[in-house]
């Protein structure tokens, strides 16, 4: 075994050991749900370090070393969150997992509940089998899949800058990432699972594996809404002959797979693949929910729906003249540019959007973590995209402001002005000249 393998196998024992005792302290755990939580989080980060070491390379001990015990470290931290409740879980997560639980677990999602896709509901109904507390089910599932969405962008950076030490120094960091830990350990949201899948078909992508992109994207959809603020990436992935037609059909059908367990359970077809479309109006009146979108500018609004329409509009806007901008430059887009690009429209279009809530730049805050590692020139914009996003997760979690969310705006605006002129900066020679 190589050196490398040899020492993260060796030291999971030892973080095992710690998982148990540590969540023993955990007021609804006992020695069952200790024992269970040991083993889930063992097991995820023995397949997150499986996953991260198929890259081949030379693993300095020196950043390896400090690199698994930060892992570990961060993910013992997300335990001390782990009895928390928010008004989210108590209102909709918990009830619904009971739902589960009181009629037949998977024989459920044959009828309508809750809010949320298929997908995560599956998940839910899957929990109803184990006899743990569903909060600590909950957060089990999203930290599992912050372990994900770490080896995603510590691909992605990897990709574009073949730098070992960089890959593995951004894997750790990712854990760290204040919006990633707080969102699923303390509030109990899933909000890694999208994310994670999205960045990962962004990599896959770069490292020329579409189907396998087009199935990711499918699945950060079918998990969540929000990964449409990725979606107009793809289009520039097309003309820059990333991607081809014949493999978006790929989209759908994988799609059609994630949500079919409720049609097997007898939920309508249209009733299931349309729940988006249903959602519709459950989206809320308000033009801002706690976000940093440019409605937090906006106060005592006469004719919300006219702001609504303009935000609509300007988004639509922003995204044409990004796609002139950049089908001009597509000869010259390597793939540092095309990160750059991913990351500016899943942090403009909820930017523009009405209707935003404070979780909606995830996608955005860890795409920018990326792009902050492959040119260290953008060590800012992670930066202004986490104290933007912690200031709604301010005022939500401590139902308080820190300080007016349209200082977040300033802080976002002011970060895809950075990787605007960031995008110049990483284009590449026309092949062929130069």
């Amino acid at each position: 075994m190589q050196q490398h393998k040899f020492i993260a196998a060796c030291s999971l024992p030892i973080f095992a050991i710690c998982v148990f005792a540590l969540s023993l302290t955990l007021d609804k755990c006992g020695v069952g749900g200790a024992l269970f939580t040991a083993l889930c989080l063992t097991a995820f980060a023995g397949l997150a370090f499986l996953a991260l070491f198929r890259s081949k390379g030379e693993y300095k001990l020196k950043v390896l070393i400090p690199v698994i015990i930060v892992v570990y470290a961060m993910l013992l931290v997300r335990i001390l969150f782990f009895d928390h409740e928010t008004g989210d879980y108590l209102m909709f997560l918990k009830p619904w997992t009971q739902y589960f639980r009181e009629n037949g677990g998977f024989a459920g999602l044959g009828r309508s509940i809750g809010n949320y896709n298929i997908p995560y509901l599956t998940f839910l109904a899957l929990f109803s089998y184990i006899p743990v507390s569903e909060l600590y089910l909950i957060k089990l599932l999203s930290v599992g899949f912050d372990l994900l969405l770490a080896v995603s962008i510590a691909k992605l950076v990897l990709t574009a800058s073949g730098c070992c030490s960089r890959y593995l120094i951004s894997f750790a960091v990712a854990m760290m990432l204040p919006t990633v830990l707080l969102n699923g350990s303390c509030w109990g949201q899933c909000d890694s699972i999208y994310g994670g899948l999205a960045v990962l078909s962004v990599y896959f992508i770069l490292s020329d594996r579409p189907w396998h992109s087009m199935a990711a994207l499918a699945l950060a959809f079918a998990f969540k809404l929000q990964a449409i603020f990725i979606f107009p990436v793809f289009l520039v992935f097309l003309y820059t002959k990333k991607l081809k037609l014949f493999h978006l059909p790929l989209f759908p059908i994988v799609y059609f797979i994630a949500v079919s367990p409720a049609m097997l359970a007898g939920r309508g077809v249209l009733d299931t693949l349309l729940i988006y479309v249903n959602q519709g109006s459950t989206v809320g009146s308000s033009l801002n929910y706690n976000s940093p979108s440019v409605f937090s500018l906006f106060y005592n609004v006469t004719d919300p729906s006219a702001y609504s329409r303009a935000g609509i509009l300007g988004a639509f806007a922003f995204c044409a003249l990004m796609f002139v901008l950049l089908f001009v430059l597509r000869k010259r887009l390597g793939s540092r540019a095309l990160i750059f690009s991913a990351f500016i429209f899943a942090l403009v279009v909820p930017l523009l959007l009405p209707h935003m809530h404070e979780r909606y730049f995830f996608l955005a805050d860890v795409l920018s973590l990326a792009a902050a590692f492959i040119i260290p020139k953008a060590a800012p914009v992670p930066l202004l995209c986490s104290f933007a996003s912690l200031l709604g997760y301010h005022a939500y979690l401590k139902n308080r402001f820190l300080l007016l969310m349209h200082w977040g705006f300033y802080a976002l605006a002011l970060a895809a002005f950075i990787a605007l002129l960031l995008i110049i900066d990483t284009l590449e020679e026309p092949a062929g000249e130069g």
